[in-house]
């Protein structure tokens, strides 16, 4: 996947896996997606692990993106909210290959908070994304 955006993973850091130390975000529109949980069209929350909440909350993105005329390709920071990290640390494996089914191998700025509690006291995780659509993607 390609992308119009600038990661930067300057050697002074860590090393990056599955994210981007900062990223120079093209001359586009900015799209601001709201909190993306595992809650399918009904309000019904899908999956009991954060694997599976995952996986349908990346899903909830991806349909947000489309809507807003933008593709993951496009998303420069991505904020994640889980209520375990612990379990999310254990399922780093699964959690990759569900990531790369959404988003490929677009890694933007990404960060992962551990929080007491989601709105849904049954959510294990939110994803809050912002995206940005290049210039030359705009479409008048």
């Amino acid at each position: 996947m390609t992308s119009a955006h600038r990661m930067l993973n300057p050697q002074g850091l860590a090393p990056a896996r599955g994210f981007s130390h900062a990223v120079v975000a093209a001359a586009g529109r900015t799209v601001y997606l709201g909190g993306q949980t595992a809650h399918d069209a009904e309000g019904n929350l899908r999956g009991d692990t954060v694997v599976e909440q995952f996986d349908a909350a990346a899903a909830n993105v991806g349909i947000a993106l489309k809507e807003a005329g933008a593709g993951p390709e496009d998303v420069v920071s991505m904020h994640i909210f889980v209520t375990d990290a612990a379990a999310y640390r254990d399922s780093l494996d699964q959690l990759g290959d569900v990531y790369r089914k959404h988003f490929g191998r677009h890694y933007p700025a990404i960060a992962l908070f551990e929080v007491t509690a989601l709105f849904d006291p049954h959510a294990l995780v939110e994803l809050v994304c912002v995206a940005v659509i290049a210039t030359e993607a705009v479409q008048s």
